[in-house]
């Protein structure tokens, strides 16, 4: 029988899923001097990388190019990798259902490829996002129907990511890195793996407290940014500017940590992670009101960007139907190209559900759709975006968009991120997300 390997002595690698977690984490590797190998059941992707195409924001194509030909390999699935390596990461998307409740397909399709050519002696570790449960739950069975004895056969460990897209230091070897396996002999493991390419590894007590320690963090965002959602609410109720009160409080050195309103939440993690821990929860009959109700205030933003749109263009003498309405940057966040559950797609969805003939305007993202899957039109440039709509929403402000040219184009404007703060403008044309100072209160 081959016996698990000992901790240092890992040298080849394989990530199964290349998005914006697995690339990184497979150059990292690579530029560490393992020998590294990337799978995706997704063609066009394996394609798109051999081609030496980077698809995420954080990775030059010249990095993927070196990378390539220095040995660094892409392929589908089906092929002698897995069975060739020491250690196996998957870094797939755990995305909801349309009720909310934790979808572990692509995890467990992951997971039946890694079993068609899992080895004794291997270390397998999942990256995704998940519920506190998953790894030695539904991941390991999935796993072990290879025959394989997690522990014993093989090391079984959850390592999650620490990703920031848009950011590239997010990946850097500075960013302390969390693990925990079924074996402390494989969190040893483990954790002296994820040190070739991090300086600084935790070791927890178990797979269970690494997931839920990452759904913890994202929660404490989502949290945050649905406080500071409901202060923007109330400040347009009493006539406040939320912006200058968080400022103004963000002054504090100590105890307070600065998070901004907006027009809802975006991205994989922030819109999705609050619901698995809340599903996660009711499996112990313990119902988390607090984080659903969170969750669900930053759900509901993008209704309120709907009806600023309404005010702003009823005090012109016009209405949502029959307007046109560009909605000015798409991305989830800015000067990023991603646009996973950007709360842009539900703005487009409700403005169109109002009779809006509604287009985009993003330098980053070239094919769009609503809440609903509807392709929604590209403008090509601000000016022209300007030169057609009646009304602009400004929800995400990349760098490369000139937002002085629309603030001083005297078109209507709803900014649900406050960039109308940085130029100049009529005040009477611009309606600020939490500002109730701008406007009495009917």
């Amino acid at each position: 029988m081959k016996q698990t390997s000992a901790p240092g002595t890992d040298q080849r690698v394989v990530i199964v899923g290349l998005g914006y977690v697995g690339l990184p984490l497979a150059l990292s590797f690579h530029d560490a001097g393992l020998t590294v190998s990337g799978i995706d059941a997704f063609a066009g992707r394996v394609a798109e990388l051999n081609a030496g195409s980077s698809p995420i924001d954080d990775i030059s194509d010249a990095r993927l190019k070196s990378a390539l030909a220095a040995g660094f390999t892409v392929v589908a699935p089906g092929g002698p990798e897995i069975g060739e390596a020491d250690a196996v990461f998957v870094c797939v998307p755990t995305p909801v259902t349309a009720s909310k409740d934790p979808d572990l397909g692509p995890v467990l399709s992951a997971a039946g490829t890694v079993a068609k050519g899992l080895k004794k002696g291997q270390l397998i570790i999942l990256q995704s996002t998940t519920f506190p449960g998953t790894t030695t739950g539904p991941f390991r069975e999935a796993l072990e129907k290879s025959g394989l004895t997690a522990g014993i056969d093989f090391d079984l460990a959850f390592a999650p990511e620490r990703v920031n897209p848009g950011d590239p230091e997010s990946a850097a070897r500075t960013t302390p890195r969390l693990v925990g396996a079924t074996t402390e002999r494989g969190t040893a493991r483990a954790a002296a793996l994820l040190g070739r390419i991090n300086d600084h590894v935790v070791s927890l007590p178990s797979p269970d407290h690494a997931e839920l320690a990452k759904l913890l963090e994202n929660t404490f965002r989502n949290v945050n940014i649905a406080l500071v959602n409901q202060l923007a609410l109330l400040c347009e109720r009493m006539g406040l500017d939320v912006w200058q009160v968080i400022d103004a409080a963000a002054t504090k050195p100590f105890g307070y940590m600065k998070f901004t309103p907006g027009p809802g939440v975006g991205g994989h993690c922030i819109p999705v992670d609050p619901y698995y821990l809340s599903w996660r929860a009711r499996q112990f009959d313990f119902v988390d009101r607090f984080v659903e109700l969170a969750a669900d205030i930053n759900l509901a933003m993008p209704r309120h960007v709907l009806e600023l749109c309404g005010r702003l263009l009823n005090e012109a003498k016009r209405s949502v139907n029959g307007s046109k309405i560009v909605v000015v940057g798409v991305s989830f966040k800015p000067d990023v190209r991603d646009a996973r559950n950007s709360p842009a797609a539900d703005v487009v969805h409700l403005l169109r559900g109002e009779g809006a003939d509604v287009r985009f305007v993003d330098p980053h993202v070239m094919q769009f759709t609503d809440a609903k899957g509807v392709a929604v039109e590209r403008i090509d440039t601000l000016t022209a975006a300007i030169a057609w709509a009646d009304l602009a929403v400004v929800v995400t402000p990349h760098k490369a968009l000139e937002l002085g040219e629309l603030f001083a184009s005297k078109r209507l404007v709803v900014d649900t991120v406050n960039a109308s703060s940085r130029f100049p403008h009529d005040r009477s044309l611009v309606l600020r997300l939490g500002d109730g100072s701008a406007r009495p209160q009917s």
